[in-house]
């Protein structure tokens, strides 16, 4: 079942992967863009095809929430390591004072925040949906409801 809550939020954490998709190319890639940003672009497309494939799936009922749920589970988990964590390279003080104007630092970082922020909301979002399909499906003498043991949802012994 279709939600358009979770495909705003999803739409907003594209955007904002996007935003922060700029911030790495300014930083991190050198031009004329070399043989060492091939991984790099890779990546960015793999994640966009999947993201743009999955709304797809979605629009026509194929993944549900769970999906989403997993998926936002994953990308904050990544995100977290490759930004917030004290472990990484790039940490946000990083990302700030690469840029000589505090305006595309603020921007920079901003965009950042926002996808972290967006994706934890859509996760938590896409999981609140998939534990109530749960709970539905689960529901005694509910119609959608499959049937086990070969007797009809409404005779079953428990």
């Amino acid at each position: 079942m279709r939600d358009k809550k979770l495909e705003i939020l999803i739409g907003l954490a594209t955007l904002f992967f996007l935003a922060h998709t700029v911030d790495h190319v300014a930083r991190d890639l050198q031009w004329p863009l070399t043989a060492q940003a091939v991984p790099f672009l890779a990546a960015t497309a793999a994640i966009l095809l999947i993201v743009f494939g999955a709304l797809y799936l979605y629009r026509r009922g194929s993944i549900g929430a769970r999906f989403w749920a997993i998926f936002g589970a994953i990308t904050v988990a990544v995100g977290w390591l490759a930004h917030l964590s004290p472990y990484t390279d790039q940490p946000v003080s990083y990302i700030y004072n690469f840029y000589r104007s505090p305006l595309a630092a603020g921007l920079a970082v901003g965009s950042l925040l926002a996808l972290m922020l967006s994706l934890v909301l859509a996760t938590l979002y896409a999981g609140m949906l998939w534990l109530q399909s749960r709970r539905i499906k689960e529901k005694p003498g509910n119609p959608t409801e499959s049937v086990k043991g070969g007797l009809p949802p409404t005779k079953r012994v428990t």
